[in-house]
């Protein structure tokens, strides 16, 4: 992989600079690594399988005539894009992990690592450029094919949502594929060599994505909460907190700020979904830097 920084050593990159113009600087690194990622080989084969899912997911479930299973209802277009979400959360987060598993541990591998934090450059730095780029390549595409999504439901029903709904649900968007980059980029840097990253990275998204409601029976039946129905107070009021401690259950939070209707069917202390979503953005990013500063 080339690096982000050899391809010209003597380059203003790699001087150092005056407080000010870091956010220059940095802004010119992510952009370089988008220039050497956007395009490659592994983020265009994410392209289709995002757009099948993000797009075919607002035209389908904004069909008038759609039957939902499970009773579920979409009415409002606010609603399309809530059950939409679960798709973002099958696609979009995985294409961080299978972007970004390689970041740190190819390069950590072949030499390439060392020589580049040897730079002048400041290490956080180096690694804010890398966790931005790497976000960047996915959350770019899914962003755009959201906007768009959301343009095919107004075609759909002949209603827009809500400048308040559409800021949220890409902000939400934005920020949980922020989230798992941090997360892949710090198993990255733990680990030995590729294998043992994307070994890690995919099972972490398992767990996150596919698993966290066994997690959350499990915590219900120490906890002594009725399992047999999960459409009861206590249990909905118990995956609240537990969700808290899932990057997939922050963002369904924070898009269920905005539901008007029964379709999230508990309550949501907002303050709380904010500061969790301040955690997961905060301390994973803080963790990340923090390992690479040390290796």
């Amino acid at each position: 992989m080339t690096s982000i920084l050899s391809k010209n050593p003597s380059s203003p990159l790699t001087t150092p600079l005056t407080p000010p113009m870091r956010m220059q600087r940095l802004m010119a690194m992510v952009g370089q690594y988008l220039k050497l990622h956007f395009f490659t080989t592994r983020s265009m084969v994410l392209w289709p399988v995002l757009a099948l899912f993000i797009l075919g997911s607002c035209w389908g479930l904004s069909d008038p005539e759609a039957i939902l299973p499970g009773g579920i209802n979409a009415d409002t277009p606010f609603e399309v894009l809530f059950i939409a979400s679960g798709f973002i959360l099958l696609s979009a987060t995985l294409g961080v992990v299978l972007v970004g598993f390689d970041g740190i541990s190819r390069k950590r591998s072949s030499g390439a690592l060392a020589i580049e934090l040897s730079q002048t450059t400041h290490r956080q730095d180096y690694g804010l450029a890398l966790l931005l780029g790497t976000w960047g390549v996915i959350a770019i595409p899914t962003l755009l094919l959201s906007c768009i999504g959301i343009t095919l439901i107004f075609v759909q029903m002949g209603l827009w949502p809500s400048v308040a709904e559409i800021s949220l649900y890409l902000l939400a968007t934005s920020l949980v594929l922020l989230w798992y980059a941090a997360i892949q980029l710090l198993a990255s840097s733990w680990a030995e060599d590729m294998g043992s990253a994307i070994a890690i990275g995919i099972g972490t998204w398992l767990v996150f994505t596919l698993m966290w409601v066994l997690v959350t029976v499990v915590v219900a039946g120490l906890l002594g909460v009725d399992v047999s129905d999960t459409s009861n107070d206590s249990y909905l009021q118990l995956t609240t907190l537990v969700d808290l401690f899932s990057p997939n259950g922050v963002y369904q939070m924070l898009l269920e700020l905005q539901l008007q209707g029964d379709l999230g069917g508990r309550t949501v202390n907002s303050f709380q979904t904010w500061i969790a979503a301040l955690a997961w953005t905060v301390l994973p990013i803080w963790l990340y830097l923090r390992r690479l500063c040390r290796i």
